[in-house]
């Protein structure tokens, strides 16, 4: 075996070796050992001024392939998925309206004695004036999700039908709707006129659909008749005005292909009728006072219809969201007469 200190004299020269070696070894910040080792580059030899319009286009120019699927993707992973409960306390929010109108009339209460004919149901015609109707102004306020929505449907509707198709799908509707609305006038005016219908009328699906929704209705005060709002100024034509289950109701008959069994599926059909009930209660044409509301959506398949009733307690809530319209529509209106300023 080796010695141990002849193990010691051989790292002693090692660790000499390497001592005398580094010295060789230095760093520098001077600039001439960084320009002797900087490659010089090809591009600085290009004419730029002669190339200057390529690329300028090409820089310009810029090409994603992103697309609308892909960002909505990016976003809910970077931030969640869409609240849409948020987006609904926007669009309703705590908005108050400013008219103080009340949807019933106490003088009409203080002279609910007058007894109507309930022999003959009113119905009133409905006169040309500067009043804007109630549809109109349903039409003219509604929200951004609803027309969006609308016009969705509608340019799916002319997708699968064409151009053609979906205006004789539409043609057909409302004539549907038409001769619905006719049949139940005639039920409901006298068992004489009852007689007179087709059997075609009768055994149609709509007609079929609200045979259980006839049984609970009597004492009918009104048909297709006219009434307006002289306070408000705005008018409309409502289909009934009866008695549901004992409850003197406004009656909006509705037709659908699709069910509706909560009040929500009907869009805006609950505002329609509380303007209704608040124009009858203040129309001097009215001797009497309506509190409670009524929608009944009748099915071409002749399955039972859906009947959705409002007491007064639901319609004051929807009496308020009415005037929050009729606001929105008054403004509308006022914006668009007003001319510009030079």
């Amino acid at each position: 075996m080796q010695s141990l200190s002849s193990i010691c004299k051989k790292l002693g020269r090692s660790s000499r070796f390497f001592v005398e070696l580094a010295p060789s070894v230095g760093f520098s910040n001077s600039c001439y050992f960084c320009s002797q080792k900087k490659k010089k580059n090809p591009y600085q030899e290009v004419d730029q001024d002669k190339y200057s319009n390529l690329i300028r286009s090409i820089i310009s120019t810029k090409i994603s392939s992103q697309t609308p699927e892909s960002l909505f993707q990016e976003d809910d992973l970077l931030y969640g998925p869409v609240s849409k409960c948020k987006v609904q306390e926007q669009e309703s929010g705590s908005v108050v309206t400013q008219n103080t109108v009340l949807l019933l009339n106490p003088e009409k209460r203080s002279g609910s004695s007058i007894v109507t004919d309930l022999s003959v149901p009113l119905k009133i015609p409905l006169q040309n004036n500067k009043m804007p109707s109630v549809t109109r102004i349903l039409q003219q306020t509604m929200t951004a999700k609803q027309i969006l929505n609308l016009e969705r449907w509608k340019q799916q509707m002319i997708l699968e039908l064409g151009e053609d198709g979906f205006a004789e799908y539409t043609s057909d509707i409302f004539l549907q709707g038409k001769h619905f609305h006719e049949a139940l006038e005639t039920m409901l005016s006298s068992q004489e006129q009852l007689k007179e219908l087709d059997e075609k009328t009768v055994s149609s699906g709509y007609v079929a659909s609200v045979q259980h929704v006839l049984k609970d209705i009597s004492g009918v005060r009104a048909l297709e008749s006219a009434v307006h709002h002289e306070t408000l100024k705005y008018l409309g034509l409502m289909d009934c005005v009866a008695e549901y289950r004992g409850k003197l109701c406004v009656i909006d008959w509705k037709t659908s292909e699709k069910p509706k069994p909560f009040i929500r599926n009907t869009f805006d059909n609950p505002l329609q009728v509380v303007a209704y009930v608040g124009a009858i209660n203040h129309d001097a044409n009215y001797n009497f006072e309506v509190q409670c509301g009524l929608i009944v959506v009748a099915y071409k398949d002749g399955s039972p219809a859906h009947t959705h009733f409002m007491d007064s307690e639901l319609c004051s809530q929807y009496w308020s969201k009415w005037l929050l319209r009729l606001e929105k529509y008054t403004e509308k209106e006022k914006n668009q007469t007003t001319p510009n300023p030079d």
